[in-house]
């Protein structure tokens, strides 16, 4: 996971983030709502549709594709005599044509009778609650097994094989995870985090596959859009807020901006569209975008405050647009719409007639022309994180760091500043030298989106020039460094490079640390070495050099006894810290950090258990 190699990258290499699962605490993990199952006539091909209405097939009860000609459901069989009584009310009736003597019931919960309805069994109760989850939409009986019963819910699709006496879910591999907003990419305060339908807000903790459930933000989006709806007396649908102005947009596709509590005049609805998301840059408040819904413009720019908005169309597909993010040094825009995921450039520093070619990004994945609900860049402007109707989160290197090269710290992808003997990452270029202050910078694996090289531990800052020999030329780029500038290496799911000192396992949600024990972190940017280390080159395994800087470590701000820093053996810019935990310390999720010469590094999550 936090290897010296890069793979290559010349047009955008999607990676899935987590599956379309929920953990609910069910029989297996679920998923969105599921209206039909059925089996094919000779049962070797399970179907399912979506509440969306999108069909999926399976042979293997395991990868789910999409159906890709029409096919129609049988219609459901329906007992000829009416039952002696009603397992509960609402229920729907249905035979099996495998068990024409079984009468199935589909209410909250699964039921079956085989006397005619005179007595029922509860098939997915356990202590009166569902195994698989309330709200039963259909029922499939495999031709020619009647043991074997498939069922759709609120919850997706769940097997049994024994007529209803145990279940497993089917859920992983489906599509239908219904998110609607990217709410949090991976970082210190955690995992990957959406918003999904009715409002529910579900994270995916580092190094997990499934999404789990957790409190929404106690104020949201949601609340900012109440507050200006009464201010301004319409429908809001997107604030953004930028230093000392907010804007906002309504349902009927007019915009505001709002400054020191005063709207200004509403920029006129173009197309009736609704403005379903606004970007601001915090560093440049007159700059802002908007996503529109409709049939008119869908991307509208202004450079001066929201005094103009002008169409950045042209060839964008029209389409509803539901999300924007954008890259003001570079001008990128990326637009998610109903066609997918499109990217374009254009003037983000003033108003200018630029026609902005657009380009879908998300052609082939997923499907023909899926919808996408939502585009995000993470706060480095490093990954494009997207939100595709169904199939969940994917992300990439933001494919405007092909154009626009930056250096960030290859622990975390952060913009902090570099160290001596540091490990750095070129994103966007492919790099086959580099120099500064007449020193070479060891290039340490280079591929076409990302290189990674180490800072010399005879560097010295405050700032230096760095040249890059890439593929397309050479570049310079400014680079701070100060003496320290630890970060802690976590990889791309957000998942920290911790370790249990006793067995080398690592450290996340299957396995915790443990009171008294010793924890080591790997880590980059700790500074100078003793005895002196050449670069570029492999530390030792054995007696390692040692930090000369003295390093401490806190857990939830209380410190912690550090017994070993040393450059990690075996590996180029890398460090490794020991520390010991205390007898006595508190259990759950904890934070993290280590800090050297005034500097303190990203926060991580640590899980303690007795």
């Amino acid at each position: 996971m936090w290897g010296q190699n890069a793979a290559p990258q010349s047009t955008p290499e999607w990676r899935k983030v987590g599956s379309a699962a929920v953990d609910r605490q069910l029989a297996a993990p679920a998923t969105g709502p599921v209206v039909r199952v059925w089996f094919s006539n000779e049962g070797g091909v399970l179907f399912a549709r979506t509440q969306s209405g999108r069909i999926f097939q399976t042979a293997d009860f395991s990868a789910w594709s999409p159906v890709s000609v029409a096919v129609e459901p049988p219609p459901s069989t329906i007992p000829s005599t009416m039952p002696a009584r009603f397992p509960e009310a609402g229920v729907r009736l249905v035979n099996a044509a495998a068990d024409a003597g079984r009468i199935y019931a589909l209410g909250r919960q699964l039921y079956s009778s085989e006397d005619g309805g005179r007595t029922w069994a509860n098939l997915t109760a356990y202590h009166f609650a569902s195994v698989v989850g309330s709200g039963v939409h259909d029922l499939a009986v495999a031709p020619g097994n009647p043991a074997q019963l498939v069922l759709a819910n609120d919850f997706g699709v769940w097997r049994s094989l024994d007529g209803g006496l145990s279940w497993s879910g089917l859920n992983l591999g489906l599509p239908n995870l219904a998110v609607r907003r990217i709410l949090a990419t991976p970082g210190p305060a955690g995992g990957t985090r959406i918003q999904a339908d009715e409002l529910e807000t579900l994270e995916l903790a580092p190094g997990a596959a499934v999404w789990e459930p957790v409190p929404p933000a106690a104020d949201g989006e949601g609340t900012l859009m109440e507050r200006y709806a009464t201010l301004l007396g319409a429908d809001v649908s997107a604030v953004a807020v930028s230093q000392d102005r907010v804007y906002a947009g309504s349902s009927d596709g007019r915009l505001w901006v709002v400054r020191d509590g005063v709207p200004g005049v509403a920029w006129p609805a173009r197309g009736g569209g609704r403005v379903e998301r606004i970007f601001v840059d915090p560093a440049a408040p007159d700059l802002a975008l908007a996503a529109l819904a409709g049939s008119g413009a869908h991307v509208l720019r202004t450079t001066n405050g929201g005094l103009f908005w002008d169409e950045l169309d042209h060839n964008l597909p029209n389409a509803p647009a539901h999300a924007i993010a954008a890259d003001r040094a570079s001008g990128s825009v990326y637009v998610a719409t109903d066609k997918g995921v499109f990217y374009g450039h254009a003037d983000l520093q003033a108003a200018a007639n630029d026609a902005v070619n657009w380009t879908n990004l998300t052609e082939g994945l997923a499907g023909s022309a899926v919808p996408a609900e939502d585009v995000r860049l993470d706060p480095a402007g490093a990954q494009l994180y997207i939100a595709l109707d169904g199939y969940g989160v994917y992300a990439t290197l933001a494919p405007h760091r092909l154009l626009n090269p930056q250096v960030v710290s290859a622990a975390d992808y952060s913009l902090r500043a570099a160290a001596p003997g540091a490990l750095l990452s070129v994103l966007g270029a492919r790099v086959s030298a580099a120099r500064a202050a007449n020193l070479n910078y060891p290039v340490l694996a280079a591929a076409d989106g990302e290189s990674q090289i180490q800072v010399p531990f005879e560097a010295v800052g405050p700032n230096v020039s760095l040249e890059l020999d890439t593929a397309v030329g050479r570049r310079t780029l400014g680079v701070p460094v100060l003496p320290a500038a630890p970060g802690i290496l976590v990889g791309r799911d957000g998942t920290p490079a911790l370790f249990d000192a006793d067995t080398g396992l690592p450290l996340d949600g299957r396995n915790a640390a443990h009171s008294n024990g010793r924890v080591q972190i790997m880590a980059t940017g700790l500074g100078k070495v003793r005895p002196n280390w050449p670069s570029g080159t492999p530390a030792p395994l054995v007696d390692p050099p040692a930090v000369e800087a003295p390093v401490k470590a806190f857990l939830d701000g209380a410190p912690l006894q550090v017994t070993r820093a040393t450059l990690a053996g075996g590996y180029v810019g890398f460090y490794l810290i020991e520390v010991q935990l205390p007898a006595v310390t508190n259990l759950g999720t904890s934070s993290l950090y280590i800090s050297a010469e005034g500097q303190e590094s990203n926060r991580v999550q640590l899980t303690l258990e007795p």
